[in-house]
């Protein structure tokens, strides 16, 4: 329950995951077997870098609740603050402006957990 908590403070549109799920031929369903079989399990890589991979992701596509799950999923599998900041270096060095400023909202939701509600411009 803590997780859907989480989830839904990280954007308000995935409290309706559930009913999007069933209206949309379970997609929703399948994506998530797809994250836990491909992110979320250990093989050549182990599951904290294959989630520093996607928050990766979402900061080249510009998806905060994205770059957001992912760190707090790497930083629950022990990303440390010098990975996460050796990993924005190179996304800032790749990305160059835009780049850093994503990585700095990587970097914000690393240490702001406990204060998800200001993510994606929550309001109270």
């Amino acid at each position: 329950m803590a997780e859907k908590k989480q989830n839904n403070a990280i954007d308000p549109a995935l409290k309706h995951l559930a009913a999007f799920n069933k209206v949309a031929l379970g997609i929703s369903q399948n994506i998530q077997t797809l994250r836990k079989k491909t992110i979320f399990s250990e093989g050549v890589f182990d599951v904290k870098t294959k989630a520093l991979m996607a928050m990766i992701c979402g900061i080249n596509e510009r998806c905060e609740p994205c770059l957001t799950y992912y760190v707090l999923e790497a930083k629950k599998h022990g990303l440390t603050e010098q990975e996460l900041g050796e990993t924005l270096a190179v996304v800032t060095t790749m990305g160059g402006c835009v780049g850093e400023m994503w990585a700095l909202k990587a970097f914000s939701a690393y240490h702001e957990e406990n204060n998800i509600e200001r993510c994606c411009h929550l309001d109270k």
